[in-house]
């Protein structure tokens, strides 16, 4: 008997996580729909050259700010889900408080409007961009690579393990690859960077919503549930 609350414990805190990854993956899907459409609907933008900061200007632009903080949700959700339902032994205090970082950091990269370029000063809306955009990216991939490095402690999730860590780390190279590398084009390689992260969200949502108790994983064995 003394058994049953555990199970219930469990089975309540697989509910609630489900629930979270159910929510994150809806804030991803959305971000990639507007960010994509945004490619189509701003003809007055050259997509190869104009990073996605430049499409939070203009009349269209409130589209992608809301899809921008819908994926912020995603990635606070996504930080506290899988703090919440892992075991202490993976639980990772760091991939949640990266994830809640790079969470605020998008959120104020989508109101503060980016520099326009030409001669005049940057405004003090352009200077609080220039700083919450890199966080925002910075926060994410390190958190990506420290939850990644995490799952391979719970059985739950473990048999994701190489695929979160090799994309997320996939994610940070190219991340300082599109910072660094000058000459590539500037809106086609941040965007390269920004599909692989969403995809990788997107991922982890998505285990988030097929999360298992501890206890059916132990009854039916660690491989028979992490497909």
């Amino acid at each position: 008997m003394s058994d049953i609350p555990v199970v219930v414990g469990a089975s309540q805190t697989a509910a609630r996580t489900r629930t979270i990854g159910n929510w994150a993956l809806g804030g991803v899907v959305v971000f990639a729909v507007v960010a994509t459409a945004m490619q189509f609907l701003r003809t007055d933008l050259d997509w190869v050259r104009a990073t996605l900061s430049f499409y939070l200007l203009g009349p269209l632009g409130l589209w992608l700010q809301l899809a921008y903080l819908g994926l912020a949700m995603s990635l606070g959700l996504i930080g506290v889900g899988y703090y919440g339902a892992a075991t202490r032994d993976s639980r990772s205090g760091g991939a949640l408080a990266l994830f809640i970082v790079a969470a605020v950091a998008l959120a104020v990269t989508a109101w503060a409007e980016t520099d326009r370029g030409g001669s005049v000063a940057l405004t003090t809306h352009a200077y609080v961009h220039a700083i919450s955009a890199p966080l925002a990216f910075l926060g994410t991939t390190l958190g990506m690579l420290v939850q990644g490095w995490a799952l391979r402690r719970d059985p739950r999730w473990r048999g994701h393990f190489a695929l979160a860590f090799g994309l997320a780390m996939f994610c940070f190279i190219a991340l300082w690859l599109h910072a660094l590398w000058r000459e590539l084009p500037r809106g086609l390689s941040q965007k390269a960077v920004i599909a692989a992260i969403v995809l990788w969200l997107a991922l982890a949502a998505h285990w988030l919503r097929r999360t298992p108790a501890v206890g059916h994983v132990e009854s039916i064995g660690y491989g028979d549930n992490l497909k």
